[in-house]
Formats: structure tokens, C-alpha cells, sequence
């Protein structure tokens, strides 16, 4: 696997492509940078047609711990205003061909999120996700509002929504989130294997039937991002979010 960008790693495998976050160090958390270069990464794959499938996964102990606070402290105090972010949620939204993922390890924000715009998950089982959004102040992201409660149901939805509570590999699969679990060390592998599978199948088949799938739920999933962007403008300077911004990073909860 050659590294195209040092913050993702892209290989090529029997029409298969894994796109590996690679921010190790930083838990692989999301900042402009790996925004742009996911999103970079996937719109190559969308035009490639040697490519079928695609696999994320993160590098190290971590799939990815959501935003980089450090940025987005950033955008809270107005310091910058780009992220990347509706760009990478635009690829990840419109992408035309199976998307999978292997969760390596830990999952928050938008690395639990985005696994509701994916068609199969494999989760490590001692992977754990939250989303932190009612903590630190801040409304719901990347359609969760709506893929959320159409995934899990919406008590759990609303469970996992307003408290922030943990949820574990198993839970995930149970609740809809995940296909299944592998061990450690295994989840990569097994979600490349059925990765492989689907892309014996003609591409123009595995298109049409990605296209109808999304066909569905692409003006909801529209609208609710168009209300979380809105709550977010609305919330993100103001004096309570910055302030639990502050409280989270300080507590080290990320």
C-alpha cells in the first residue's frame, strides 16, 4: 500500500480500493487535510473503472476520533472557516459504487457518523463509538439526525444523541450500524474479502444498484444536513459551546 498523501494511504486490490486514514498519531481525527484528501480519494475511485469497491479503514489503534478539537476551535472563534468537511460528506453522500468499512478500533464523531452513509461494516470487536455532540454543545452532523434513527430506531438513536454515552462493537452490529464483528488484527482482511466478492459482480450492475439505493433517501438526507448546518452556524461561537470545548479538551475525553 503506497502512500499517495501522508495523511491517507491508497492501495489496489482485485478492483478493490482501500483508502486508509493516516493520522496515527492523532488518532486519525479529521482535519482540513484529511477532509480534502478522503474526499480526493474517493472521487478518484467514483471515475475509476478498474475500481469496484472501496474500504475504509484507519492506521494504528484507532478508526478515527472525529474532528480535530484543535481545528475546530479554530472555526469556533472564527479563525478559519474552512474545513473540508461538506465536501467530504458530499463524496461520501453521492458515492456510486459499494463502500465499505473496516473499523479498526475506536470511533467518535464523525468516525461513528459516517458509518451510516456506508453499505457494509465490519467493526473490530473491541471497537467502541460515541458521538459527543450534546457535551460539547453542538447539534448533530453528517445526517445522523436522519440515518441514525432510520438505522437503530429512534429511542436508541435518541439514546445515543443526547447522551453521548458509549456504544459497544457489539451493540453496533445489533443496532444496524455494522454487518458484523472480526477480531483484532482481522477486520481489515475480512472486509477486503467480501469487497472482493461484490466486485466479481459487472461494475455497471454494482453502480445501478447503489444508485437506486441512494435514490431513496438522497433529498432526506439533504434536508437534514441542511438543518444541522444551520444549528451548527447558530451554536458554534456561542459562549456555551465555547466554553464545553474547553471543559472537553481540558478533560481529555477524546
Amino acid at each position: 500500500m503506497a502512500p499517495t498523501n501522508d495523511v491517507v494511504l491508497i492501495g489496489t486490490t482485485n478492483a478493490v480500493r482501500t483508502v486508509t486514514f493516516n493520522r496515527p498519531d492523532k488518532l486519525n481525527a479529521f482535519d482540513t487535510g484529511l477532509y480534502r484528501a478522503v474526499s480526493a480519494a474517493l472521487h478518484a475511485a467514483s471515475i475509476d473503472d478498474e475500481v469496484s469497491a472501496v474500504v475504509l479503514t484507519g492506521a494504528g489503534r484507532a478508526f478515527s476520533a472525529g474532528q480535530d478539537l484543535d481545528e475546530m476551535a479554530l472555526l469556533a472563534t472564527g479563525a478559519t472557516s474552512d474545513s473540508g468537511f461538506p465536501d467530504f460528506l458530499d463524496s461520501l453522500q453521492s458515492f456510486d459504487k459499494p463502500l465499505l468499512c473496516a473499523v479498526n478500533g475506536l470511533g467518535i464523531g464523525i468516525g461513528f457518523t459516517l458509518l451510516a452513509h456506508c453499505d457494509l461494516v465490519v467493526v473490530s470487536t473491541d471497537a467502541r463509538f460515541r458521538v459527543p455532540f450534546a457535551p460539547l454543545g453542538v447539534p448533530p452532523e453528517a445526517a445522523s439526525s436522519y440515518l441514525f434513527p432510520l438505522r437503530m430506531g429512534w429511542q436508541r438513536a435518541a439514546h445515543v444523541l443526547f447522551t453521548g454515552d458509549w456504544v459497544s462493537a457489539a451493540e453496533a452490529v445489533e443496532w444496524g450500524l455494522a454487518l458484523e464483528t472480526a477480531a483484532p488484527g482481522q477486520v481489515l482482511a475480512r472486509a477486503q474479502e467480501l469487497a472482493e466478492r461484490i466486485a466479481t459482480s459487472p461494475l455497471d450492475a454494482l453502480r445501478a444498484i447503489k444508485t437506486a439505493m441512494l435514490a431513496g433517501q438522497r433529498d432526506a438526507i439533504s434536508a437534514a444536513r441542511s438543518h444541522e448546518d444551520a444549528a451548527f452556524a447558530e451554536l458554534l461561537g456561542s459562549a456555551a459551546t465555547l466554553d464545553a470545548l474547553d471543559r472537553f479538551g481540558e478533560a481529555g475525553k477524546v
